[in-house]
């Protein structure tokens, strides 16, 4: 079945006609990478996001998420700054951050990339948190380590 000539010189159609040959480009030339070599994506969503070319910062505000797999992290926040020639990010407004099941909750919180290291404020006053998974060969270890643990005394009545 023939397309009409309406339908071929319609605006839809030939939108459509340039937009296949493109999908069909990006899906066969699609980037490989080797299963040594791990991409290093960080992505960051939100609503308004700002990058300074000279300063090389880039600034997220509004409901921020941050996805970096690599190193296993999601991290929520009212405000990110990437500041790219530092490699560190500063995430702010209530930061909730989630990597490898541990999680940290702050007002401010660092991320030093090259060191893999958080740095966490609290809001004044208050306190940060932070959740840490203790696997069961590391609670028996310590507790092998500390000794037995002493019993319960009893009273005589």
């Amino acid at each position: 079945m023939m397309p009409s000539a309406k339908l071929l010189n319609s605006r839809i159609f030939k939108g459509l006609s340039l937009l296949l040959p493109l999908t069909l480009a990006g899906a066969i030339v699609s980037p490989t990478y080797s299963q040594t070599a791990q991409p290093r994506t960080l992505s960051v969503r939100s609503d308004i996001q700002e990058a300074d070319s000279k300063t090389g910062i880039v600034t997220a505000r509004g409901n921020v998420q941050i996805n970096y797999p690599a190193r296993q992290i999601q991290a929520t926040a009212a405000q990110a700054q990437y500041f790219s020639r530092e490699r560190r990010i500063i995430l702010s407004g209530d930061v909730y951050v989630l990597q490898q099941g541990n999680s940290l909750r702050g007002e401010t919180v660092t991320y030093l990339i090259d060191e893999g290291r958080f740095i966490a404020l609290p809001d004044n006053p208050g306190q940060v948190e932070s959740v840490y998974l203790v696997a069961p060969e590391q609670d028996a270890a310590a507790q092998s380590a500390i000794g037995p643990t002493p019993p319960a005394s009893r009273t005589a009545p």
